[in-house]
């Protein structure tokens, strides 16, 4: 069984490799600032978790109809995205120094929540057949740092590419103190999650392991 993953994401990719899974990575090209300001101009502010449901929605729906490399995608598309919640604030990307240095100002030796989330298409077949979605949380712990590791961190380039400016599985893996929920949320998406929602499908798990390599 195929996952077709509709994003660009790495730490996406290599949290699903670890768990035994190949996916193949389609971009889905989506203007989430224009996504998200087109749906709150109809219904109204978004709260996190449908704010990130939003978003992982409409990446894994822009990839449907599409091939790759010349063949249909038969199997099932996944799209997840990630939002850091701090005082009430939703942070995304900081993208630039100058955000990352001031959304560690915020976070230095607090806490705050992640929101990863997730939407699966049953694109089996080469049609899109059902899909099913859900959010999942994990509070993280952050260490006090000081000024010197904040700017080295950031000079890295690292914080600058990952909602709330931070990342669990690397170079600020040691910033962390705690992660109360599924860690794998804070990569990117939750990998139990995943699971279940795969399930309700009507597709094993098992089904997705390509451990030819192991």
């Amino acid at each position: 069984m195929r996952l077709y993953l509709a994003s660009t994401s790495p730490a996406r990719r290599q949290l699903l490799r670890q768990a035994g899974i190949e996916p193949l990575l389609l971009a889905p090209g989506v203007d989430e600032e224009a996504a998200v300001a087109r749906h709150e101009a109809e219904h109204g502010p978004l709260a996190p978790e449908e704010l990130v449901q939003l978003l992982a929605r409409r990446k894994a729906e822009a990839i449907i109809g599409r091939d790759l490399d010349g063949a249909p995608i038969d199997g099932l598309i996944l799209g997840g995205d990630s939002a850091f919640l701090v005082d009430g604030v939703l942070h995304g990307k900081p993208h630039r120094p100058e955000v990352a240095r001031e959304r560690w100002a915020g976070q230095n030796g607090r806490s705050g929540v992640l929101w990863s989330g997730h939407w699966v298409i049953d694109h089996r077949g080469g049609a899109a057949r059902g899909a099913v979605g859900r959010p999942a949380s994990a509070v993280v712990e952050f260490a006090r740092l000081d000024d010197a590791e904040i700017d080295a961190y950031i000079a890295t380039g690292e914080p600058l590419a990952v909602a709330g400016a931070f990342t669990v599985d690397s170079l600020g893996g040691p910033f962390i103190r705690s992660v109360d929920g599924d860690p794998s949320t804070v990569v990117g998406l939750s990998l139990s999650t995943l699971r279940d929602l795969v399930r309700e499908l009507g597709v094993d798990w098992i089904d997705l392991w390509d451990l030819g390599g192991r």
